[in-house]
């Protein structure tokens, strides 16, 4: 198992698990709503195409052990609500591990991406995997940026990061 996936792990509501090639349709409705890719250029327009991309890197990361996204199932119904992960990130040419979180459209603004991002800082300072975080966030993205300042985080930088003007906020071990 890749070191830093979230395996059989959990949170109040949530199940963590790798992700599998039959989560793609569950995530798909993430790529039919546009506000869930508005501030990131340089997707493919085609949902489907969007998604099997990512998909394809999920998978990347976890044969070469960069990291990776895990599925959020919720405990209650036992749905996909969202992803989440420990990501090996180089920003402006500096490996960083970041928590990257993405939640389906259905299930915006009750809590699951700060809980699970929560989960995901906690395991890493209890792992020793890295002394800081980060997570990197478009500049305009307002919801992801206050699940980084609720997740403890400040803004540590504004960079540029696979041409998209980004927040990158950090938090230290301690």
């Amino acid at each position: 198992m890749p070191k830093y996936l979230l395996e059989n792990q959990s949170s109040e509501r949530l199940l963590f698990r790798k992700i599998s090639s039959s989560d793609f349709e569950d995530w798909l409705p993430f790529y039919h709503n546009p506000k869930s890719t508005q501030f990131w250029e340089g997707l493919p327009s085609d949902p489907v195409e969007a998604c099997q991309i990512q998909f394809n890197r999920i998978f990347e990361r976890y044969e070469n052990d960069l990291g990776g996204m895990n599925a959020l199932i919720l405990k209650e119904t036992n749905e996909l609500v969202g992803i989440c992960g420990l990501l090996v990130q180089v920003v402006d040419d500096v490996e960083e591990l970041e928590i990257g979180y993405s939640v389906l459209p259905k299930f915006w603004l009750q809590g699951f991406a700060i809980e699970a991002a929560q989960k995901c800082k906690d395991f890493a300072f209890a792992n020793d995997f890295s002394d800081s975080l980060i997570s990197i966030v478009h500049v305009d993205n307002v919801p992801s940026q206050k699940v980084a300042l609720k997740n403890g985080m400040h803004l540590d930088k504004t960079t540029t990061y696979k041409d998209n003007p980004v927040h990158i906020f950090r938090v230290t071990k301690g």
